[in-house]
């Protein structure tokens, strides 16, 4: 624990209160990120950015606001917090805006959940040079004469919070992150321009990939977009690639938030304890996987984190609700957000199923699209690969999938065995069977 980041929120609270607020929480968060690009084998961007500020919720006679401020001198501390409360006697009552029940914030485990790399202050200046240098490198050597530009990033940083609520919530995390990237743009026919990326999302730097088999496999992706055209509309089994099933997934995701049901925004607020997709699919929201992305110890509203099945077998068991929207409902509270999402990964490899699909699409991205968590209605541009028994037989792009999620989740097959661990939704790719595939 930060001993002054926690002495300044117990000041802050104590001078809320003394200002008039019946309750507050105070989050203070403090944060470094760096970030270095190369573009040409010369550095584009060298940035570097220190924040530091404080959140103030304020619960004042039925009523509440939040404020933000980055000035942490006790003097202008205490005019904000006055005119904080102030401002927020001012607003519309909102009896269901309450501090949670202390029970919740109960049974929140102390295990290391490994979210600070105790090495980070030794990465220097000279190793993001060096990582965006080899990034770019390897990419610019695996793409060969194809290429127009390669841009390579590496982004890392730091974090420390700390939360303090009224009613005796007392919370602290610590992380740090690394984020190397990179892109490349390939020459196609005419004045085509294809482009495909690669990176990875580490807590601790030792588990990165090294960065010439993320910048060669960037190179890779964008060569394998050359050639690709339409097919005429077909009917056929897909395979989503493992990093791009999330974004699939979202309209999902949205639709199991309380604030989606109570505003009657979610075609899945009366589907509890329903199949809403195939047996192949279940999943695990789990914040205590050791360097976990979306790992925590307690969520926004201080609840103790806790791993919680979503969905089992195909069978929806629960929704994000937070303690103001179970409060709106009348039902008991969850977690308003998800944490690390994780699909449990079948025995089979994405080159195994493809011989055994016989004719279909292995799809490596999405373009525009859109996802309706009122009706479930989803439409979303694809590129990817056709394949048949296995063996690439051209590019695709300029493609649609459109279907609603009541639909289409149920035509899950299969999940391969390759969960994409550099993301905080660690999904492995997906099959789905008769896909309509709009093109020609």
């Amino acid at each position: 624990m930060n001993k002054e980041m926690l002495e300044l929120c117990d000041w802050v609270a104590k001078t809320a209160k003394a200002a008039g607020a019946d309750d507050c929480v105070v989050n203070l968060d403090s944060s470094r990120t760096v970030e270095v690009s190369y573009r040409a084998r010369k550095p584009e961007n060298i940035k570097e950015a220190s924040t530091k500020a404080l959140n103030v919720q304020v619960f004042v006679a039925g009523r509440y606001s939040m404020q933000s401020t980055s000035d942490l001198r006790k003097d202008a501390l205490r005019v904000f917090l006055g005119n904080a409360v102030a401002a927020t006697r001012l607003l519309a009552e909102d009896p269901m805006r309450t501090l949670p029940d202390p029970k919740y914030y109960e049974g929140r485990t102390s295990a290391d959940l490994e979210l600070m790399d105790a090495a980070y202050a030794s990465f220097t200046p000279e190793n993001r040079h060096d990582m965006a240098k080899a990034l770019e490198n390897a990419c610019l050597q695996a793409g060969g004469d194809k290429v127009v530009s390669v841009t390579s990033q590496v982004q890392d940083g730091s974090q420390e919070s700390v939360m303090v609520a009224s009613n005796g919530m007392v919370g602290y995390s610590r992380g740090t992150f690394y984020a190397p990237f990179a892109q490349m743009t390939a020459q196609d026919a005419g004045d085509r321009r294809p482009n495909g990326y690669s990176y990875a999302v580490t807590l601790h730097r030792g588990d990165l990939p090294s960065p010439e088999e993320i910048g060669a496999l960037a190179a890779r992706r964008t060569l394998a977009l050359l050639g690709a055209k339409k097919i005429k509309t077909e009917t056929l089994p897909v395979i989503i690639e493992n990093q791009n099933v999330a974004r699939l997934l979202n309209g999902v995701l949205a639709a199991m938030s309380g604030r989606s049901i109570q505003q009657k925004r979610s075609f899945l607020a009366d589907k509890k304890g329903q199949a809403i997709a195939s047996r192949h699919l279940t999943l695990v929201d789990d914040p205590l996987i050791p360097k976990g992305l979306g790992s925590r110890h307690f969520d926004g509203d201080g609840f103790a984190a806790r791993k919680r099945v979503m969905i089992e077998a195909g069978v929806l068991k629960e929704f994000y609700v937070d303690w103001y929207y179970s409060r709106k409902l009348g039902w008991e509270p969850t977690s308003g957000s998800p944490s690390n999402l994780v699909v449990s990964p079948g025995p089979r490899s994405v080159a195994e199923i493809m011989k055994d699909l016989g004719r279909g699409i292995l799809i490596t991205g999405f373009i525009g699209g859109n996802a309706n968590a009122t009706t479930g209605d989803t439409s979303i541009g694809i590129i990817g690969t056709l394949f048949e028994n296995g063996l690439p037989v051209q590019p695709v792009s300029e493609m649609n999938i459109a279907d609603n999620y009541l639909k289409f989740l149920p035509k899950l097959v299969e999940v391969a065995n390759d969960p994409f661990l550099y993301s905080s939704t660690r999904f492995p790719s997906m099959v789905f069977e008769n896909v309509v595939v709009s093109g020609l």
